[in-house]
């Protein structure tokens, strides 16, 4: 996909060329790569849940009061 130069999607892709050119370049296996992404996506998981049960708990306590 192309996009506008210098928007918020350009650099996005950019961003995600340049680390995954890294990888690459550095010969890291592509085992390395899935796990790495795997971590990515589990740590921000596990954060936004984090995020979701403090939104929950504190909607409990204005409902209840």
């Amino acid at each position: 996909m192309d996009y506008k130069p210098y928007s918020p999607e350009w650099h996005r892709k950019r961003y995600l060329r340049e680390a995954l050119y890294k990888y690459l370049d550095d010969y890291v296996s592509n085992e390395v790569i899935r796990e790495d992404i795997l971590d990515i996506l589990t740590e921000r998981s596990d954060s936004a849940y984090e995020d979701w049960n403090k939104t929950e708990e504190l909607a409990a306590m204005l409902e209840s009061k």
